[in-house]
C-alpha cells in the first residue's frame, strides 16, 4: 500500500497535513514533508474529518431492492462521509436469522470490498412480530452489533423486558423504536395545528415519550443500557435528561431531519416530508437542537429508508414514511455548524467518536496508529440535489430540488479511496 500525504487541509479550524502509511495515521501536524514515495493529494483548503458512523439505516436488501441494495446504500455512505453503517433489521425476510446476517455481509463485501462496512442490527422478535425472542446469540455469532424491533415498536412489556436482559448478557445494545402502537395507530404526522388545518390525523409527541419513558425505567431497574431511537420530542428529550441525571445507561440519537424541519414541512400534503416519527414543532427542533450541543442526545443517525418514486406519488395517508439520508446527512447538519449551533468538533462527536464509543465501533482519532479512515468535505460546494446527484436507489427527500452547500469531495478507508 503507497504512501499517502493529504496537504493543505483543516481540521477543526487549523491549516493540517495527514499522513498515512501502511493503511494508518502515521502524523497529523500543520505541515508535513513528503518523503520520497508519498503519493500526495492536494485537498485545497477542504475540511478533514474521520469517517462517520450511521447507527441507523435501512439497506432493504434482501426482499426490497427496487428501492435500495446494500450495493446502492453503501454508495451513498461513501459519498457521503459514512466509512461504517448499522442497518436495521425490517428487511424481508426479516434479519431474525444468522443466514440473513450472513447474506447482508457477503453482499457488502461483495459490492463494496474495501468498505464501507456494515454492522447488521438483529431483530428483537422472531419476524418483528413481537411475540417471540429472536435468537440473539446466533446473531450476534453472525455478526449483528446491536437488536432492536425498529419500524414496529415491541408493546409486550415483559418482552422488552427480556429482550433487554439478553441482549445485556451478551453484549448487545437494545435499540427501541419509541412510539405508543394504540396512541400512534393511523396517524400519519405530528399531531397539531397544522394536522389540524390538513385534516390529517396526528401522532401526540407523548406516544413517543411514553415509550422512552418505560425503555428508560426498565433500564433503571435492571442496571443495562438501552439506546433510544430517532428521537423527535421535546418531552422524550426531557424524559432522557432525566434518565441521565439518575445514572440510567441510556444513550439516544436524533437525525439531521428531526433537527431543521417541522411539521409544516408536510403542507400541501407534501409525501416526501412524511416520516416517522414525525416532524414536529419548531418547539421541538429548539429543544433538539440544545439535547445534541449539551450532549443530553449523544450522537446523531440518518434513519435512512429508501423508497420507490411511485411509492411516494401516492396520497399522502397512502405514502410510506422515510427519506433517504446518507447523501444528504453532512450538508444539511454543516448548516448547523453555519448557523452557530453546532461546532466541526460537535460533528465529530455526534457522527464518529459517541457512535464508535456506544457500539464498541473503530473511529480514526487522527493520533499514530489509528485507522486512516477520513475524508475531505467542500463546504463551499454548491449542488442541486436531483436523481443524477444522489447516490441512493430512490431519491425520497423533502430536498429533493434544492440547491444545497457542502458535499464529500473523497473518502479513504484504510488508506484506500472509496469515493
Amino acid at each position: 500500500m503507497p504512501t499517502l500525504l493529504i496537504k493543505n487541509a483543516r481540521y477543526l479550524g487549523e491549516p493540517a497535513d495527514l499522513l498515512v502509511v501502511d493503511g494508518a495515521v502515521r502524523a497529523l501536524s500543520s505541515s508535513i514533508e513528503a518523503p520520497a514515495d508519498a503519493h500526495i493529494v492536494d485537498a485545497a483548503g477542504n475540511i478533514l474529518f474521520p469517517s462517520f458512523i450511521d447507527v441507523h439505516t435501512h439497506l432493504r436488501e434482501p426482499g426490497y431492492e427496487w428501492k435500495e441494495t446494500v450495493a446502492t446504500g453503501l454508495a451513498a455512505a461513501a459519498h457521503g462521509g459514512f466509512g461504517a453503517i448499522l442497518c436495521m433489521a425490517n428487511t424481508d425476510p426479516v434479519n431474525d436469522d444468522a443466514a440473513v446476517t450472513e447474506q447482508i455481509l457477503e453482499a457488502a463485501r461483495r459490492s463494496w470490498p474495501h468498505g464501507p462496512r456494515v454492522h447488521p442490527i438483529g431483530a428483537a422478535t422472531v419476524g418483528l412480530k413481537g411475540e417471540e425472542l429472536a435468537r440473539m446469540a446466533e446473531l450476534k455469532d453472525a455478526g449483528c452489533v446491536a437488536i432492536s424491533n425498529d419500524g414496529r415498536p415491541v408493546g409486550n412489556t415483559e418482552l422488552f423486558r427480556r429482550a433487554m436482559e439478553y441482549a445485556a448478557d451478551l453484549g448487545l445494545i437494545v435499540i427501541d423504536h419509541c412510539e405508543d402502537p394504540y396512541l400512534a395507530a393511523k396517524s400519519h404526522m405530528n399531531e397539531g395545528v397544522t394536522s389540524g388545518v390538513l385534516g390529517i390525523k396526528g401522532q401526540p409527541d407523548v406516544a413517543e415519550t411514553i415509550q422512552a419513558a418505560r425503555s428508560i425505567l426498565l433500564a433503571d431497574y435492571l442496571g443495562v443500557p438501552v439506546h433510544i431511537a430517532h428521537v423527535s420530542a421535546k418531552r422524550t428529550v426531557d424524559v432522557i435528561a432525566w434518565g441521565k441525571s439518575r445514572g440510567v445507561k441510556v444513550t439516544a440519537e436524533t437525525t439531521p431531519h428531526y433537527l431543521t424541519l417541522d411539521d409544516t414541512a408536510v403542507n400541501n400534503y407534501n409525501t416526501l416530508a412524511k416520516v416517522n416519527p414525525p416532524l414536529r414543532t419548531p418547539a421541538d427542533v429548539a429543544a433538539l437542537r440544545e439535547a445534541v450541543k449539551s450532549g443530553v442526545i449523544d450522537m446523531l443517525a440518518t434513519d435512512h429508508a429508501p423508497h420507490a418514486a411511485h411509492e411516494k406519488e401516492t396520497p399522502f395517508d397512502e405514502a410510506p414514511n422515510g427519506f433517504t439520508g446518507m447523501d444528504l446527512a453532512l450538508t444539511v447538519t454543516y448548516g448547523l455548524v453555519r448557523e452557530g449551533v453546532l461546532t466541526e468538533a460537535d460533528l465529530i462527536r455526534l457522527w464518529a467518536t459517541e457512535p464508535g464509543r456506544v457500539f464498541k465501533l473503530p473511529v480514526n482519532s487522527f493520533e499514530p496508529g489509528a485507522p486512516a479512515d477520513f475524508f475531505l468535505f467542500d463546504p463551499d460546494l454548491e449542488w442541486q440535489v436531483s436523481p443524477e446527484t444522489l447516490h441512493s436507489k430512490s431519491h425520497n427527500t423533502p430536498w429533493l430540488g434544492q440547491t444545497l452547500k457542502g458535499r464529500v469531495a473523497a473518502h479513504w478507508l484504510g488508506g484506500v479511496k472509496i469515493a
